[in-house]
């Protein structure tokens, strides 16, 4: 079964984020610039500026057996539960991919690593 991890985070963070998941086994990463998004509360405006930050959104896919140990890493990178409005990641199921065929080497293998 494969996965889809979704982190939104600033734009300083993406880098970082990348690369942690990477080491804590992604085999990749598409980032999506400039998303917006809105919390408990609303963002604040000045004479119709909107001054919330600007983020990305970083989406993994990733083996079952691998998605959490990535969770747990960029949590412990990122800090997102101690520090709110920071971003957020979760995961998804992915029932059906294509276009994975470079990856699918590498993810087969961190599945067949776990059984």
């Amino acid at each position: 079964m494969l996965k889809l991890i979704v982190v939104i985070v600033s734009v300083d963070k993406t880098d970082e984020l990348i690369e942690t998941a990477r080491k804590a086994g992604a085999t990749g990463a598409t980032v999506i610039h400039e998303v917006r998004g809105e919390g408990l509360k609303a963002s604040k405006t000045f004479l119709g500026l909107d001054f919330s930050a600007v983020r990305d959104a970083i989406l993994f896919v990733a083996a079952d057996n691998s998605a959490q140990d990535i969770m747990n890493a960029i949590q412990e990178s990122a800090g997102f539960d101690e520090n709110p409005g920071s971003g957020i990641a979760f995961q998804l199921s992915i029932e059906d991919a294509v276009g994975l065929r470079s990856q699918m080497p590498y993810i087969l293998e961190s599945m067949d690593d776990d059984t």
